[in-house]
């Protein structure tokens, strides 16, 4: 009884959600979605022609907005969850930091390419510090395979939450890219604790 109220009330609190909605209407797996258009308007990295990397794709949201922008480029989704097919998208289900999987990327590409995006978080554990850190985890791989991956002026931009780790993952990218920008969209709640870390241009060390 106590499970099926918290999921009523979790449906009430999303249809009152105007970008669940929008996400609905527009026919986007996910809200989230809009965090990726917003910050490409501002920030102006998916171009028609770009070579894009999705990780932790799952549904696809991100994917199908980069969809949206790319014409004649390469988008590859991964993810350790299976993914409903997105026209021109292809796809690897695996985890990204296995060293087989990792290889498949690099075949598929088999050339430095423009954008990583992960849009990755932890399994929530009820422990919002652990979550926190383990997301943040996430993101430093994601920024190891980015640095090996991405072109001289290529992008990264990944999900992170406040929390412990933030001062180290800050101080990476500060080492690894040129430009650096902490940014939380107008689509992220605002009781959550998540931004985004948009880092352009390897540094070479």
């Amino acid at each position: 009884m106590k499970k099926n109220k918290i999921s009523k009330n979790w449906l009430i609190k999303q249809n009152k959600d105007p970008f669940f909605r929008q996400s609905k209407i527009q026919g986007y797996r996910s809200r989230s979605a809009f965090k990726l258009i917003e910050m490409n308007k501002k920030f102006k990295f998916i171009k028609k022609n770009s070579s894009l990397l999705d990780l932790g794709s799952c549904p696809g949201g991100w994917s199908q907005v980069a969809r949206k922008e790319i014409i004649k480029g390469k988008i590859l989704a991964v993810d350790v969850r299976p993914m409903e097919k997105i026209n021109n998208v292809d796809f690897i289900h695996g985890d990204f930091c296995d060293v087989n999987i990792c290889e498949k990327i690099m075949l598929y590409f088999n050339n430095k390419i423009d954008v990583v995006l992960s849009d990755m978080a932890a399994n929530t554990s009820g422990n919002k510090a652990l979550d926190s850190y383990r997301t943040g985890e996430l993101c430093i791989s994601a920024m190891s395979l980015a640095k090996k991956i991405l072109s001289e002026n290529g992008v990264f931009l990944s999900k992170i939450f406040m929390g412990s780790i933030f001062g180290e993952i800050n101080e990476r990218a500060k080492k690894s890219f040129k430009n650096v920008v902490k940014y939380k969209p107008l689509s992220s709640k605002k009781e959550s604790k998540e931004i985004y870390i948009f880092c352009k241009g390897i540094l070479k060390i």
